[in-house]
């Protein structure tokens, strides 16, 4: 009998036993599981802001510092709006490439809603039918490799009006950054709007520099709505949506008068259609594949002129800069360049595929002063794994490109400026190296890549063909100030200003 007693007891010891090991073992796996797909790392959090207050004046600057304590990928609550930041090139590939499309589209952004009527742009326009539509026609339109390789007479006789430029400014000084921001507006124009606006006093007339300035600036810049949506309405009433308001009727004005000349009967019409003409004749169209309003054509009007701008100034103003701090690459690019070209005044687009060193000065550049720091915001369309994180549908996705470019486990010395690093080197900007991803990867990749990158090789070359190029008296290297102004693109905020001495008569 009591043994019988003494073993019903050990067998009900052992089922209680059983049942907690069964139980510590389900709950260490769900432990595990949740420890295992929780958020990714995030800095502490201030009650109501989050983390707003850590991004700074510079956010490239702070958001690479944030990982470089919480690791490649981590997470923020900016406000009310949970955000994730990637910084290193394998975590990049996977959010642009084995996630692509579950990160295709973008948050509407309140400034990007008020300049781009609705975010009816390519850049902007959340990911669909329609975005697929508008980003079809604008390539086949202007952005194709058959299409920038037949405007090759626009750059050359837009180079050719720079040259001009600078050497009427000889023997004074040169305002160079002046000279080579109306070169990429006026290219963009030719293009997209169908006439330069710099002669005559037009560029000054519309304020197009203060416009693009602000265009940037508000695109960059805090507003109250983009972190918490409950208090959108609060943005009534600030500072920031005057200006957004006064930016946006300014361009809108300007497009009216654009979209005016060219539905004049008496216009003249060429047989090299500018981007206007297509999407006029789309929107006039009763069987368009992708229909578009008039505010639709405004909107790709405004995407495609200043985004086109931005880029090709900021780094041909960045390259003209660098080289103007480092006079033995200055040298050696200029004698690589007029080796190749000879005697000829100017240079051919067919000499630009030997000026491997010129080439790679330009990748430094992309590298080191990539025109958008921080890649335009991701928004997820579903739940994604990665690296054992969960991200939830409707996150926010950064890809810190000024990170990845001056990570030192990726680069050696990345701070530094040296062209010589790309001698040699496969690794190029056009979206499938993730070491470099000045113009991003993916269904989001900057369309304009290869239009950019033609505008920028030919003025870039010519500059080193036509001139022998120094500081102004008593400015030496270190005295030249790069302060950025921080948008949704970062330029140099002090114009280059220089001495240019023609080599030809």
């Amino acid at each position: 009998m009591a043994l019988l007693q003494l073993l019903k007891q050990s067998s009900k010891l052992f089922y209680l036993s059983s049942s907690f090991l069964l139980l510590a073992i389900i709950s260490l796996k769900y432990v595990f599981r949740k420890r295992k797909l929780s958020y990714p790392p995030s800095p502490p959090k201030l009650p109501f802001i989050g983390n707003l207050h850590q991004l700074g004046a510079m956010p490239h600057v702070s958001l690479q510092r944030l990982g470089e304590k919480y690791g490649p990928i981590f997470s923020l609550k900016l406000g009310q709006i949970p955000t994730v930041v990637v910084s290193s090139p394998r975590l990049a590939k996977e959010a642009l490439k084995t996630h692509d499309l579950a990160f295709a589209s973008r948050p509407q952004l309140l400034s990007a809603k008020g300049l781009f009527y609705g975010c009816t742009d390519m850049a902007f326009a959340p990911y669909g039918a329609y975005w697929r539509g508008i980003r079809k026609i604008c390539i086949l339109e202007v952005l194709s490799a058959r299409k920038v390789q037949s405007i090759r007479f626009v750059r050359e006789e837009e180079v050719g009006r720079l040259v001009n430029r600078v050497a009427e400014s000889f023997p004074g000084t040169t305002n160079l950054s002046k000279l080579l921001g109306l070169y990429a507006n006026d290219i963009l124009c030719r293009v997209v709007l169908g006439k330069t606006y710099s002669d005559g006093g037009e560029y000054d007339r519309h304020g197009f520099k203060k416009m693009l300035d602000d265009y940037q600036e508000l695109l960059g810049g805090f507003s109250l709505g983009d972190y918490f949506p409950s208090l959108e309405f609060v943005h009534n009433f600030t500072s920031m949506k005057s200006k957004l308001d006064s930016t946006f009727k300014r361009f809108d004005q300007f497009f009216d008068e654009v979209i005016s000349e060219h539905l004049s009967p008496g216009r003249k019409t060429t047989e090299n259609k500018d981007l206007v003409d297509v999407l006029l004749d789309i929107q006039r169209s009763e069987s368009a594949e992708t229909p578009l309003t008039m505010d639709n054509v405004k909107a790709n009007m405004l995407v495609m002129f200043a985004a086109g701008t931005d880029t090709t100034f900021i780094t041909l103003d960045w390259a003209m800069t660098e080289l103007m701090m480092n006079t033995k690459i200055m040298e050696k690019a200029k004698a690589e360049v007029r080796n190749i070209v000879g005697e000829k005044r100017y240079v051919q687009e067919s000499d630009l595929h030997h000026m491997h060193y010129m080439k790679a000065i330009i990748k430094e550049v992309l590298r080191l002063h990539p025109p958008a720091p921080v890649s335009v915001p991701r928004e997820s369309l579903e739940d994604v794994t990665m690296e054992g994180y969960k991200i939830p549908a409707k996150t926010r996705i950064y890809v810190n490109v000024y990170a990845i470019a001056r990570d030192p486990t990726v680069w050696e010395n990345p701070d530094k400026f040296d062209p010589e690093r790309f001698m040699g080197s496969s690794i190029d900007y056009k979206g499938q190296d993730f070491e470099l991803l000045p113009f991003g990867a993916g269904r989001r990749i900057c369309p304009g890549l290869m239009f950019a990158a033609a505008a920028v090789e030919l003025a870039f070359a010519q500059l080193l063909h036509s001139f022998d190029w120094e500081l102004p008296p008593g400015v030496k290297p270190q005295d030249i100030d790069n302060t950025e102004a921080f948008g949704i693109t970062m330029h140099r905020m002090v114009p280059l200003r220089v001495i240019s001495r023609p080599r030809f008569g």
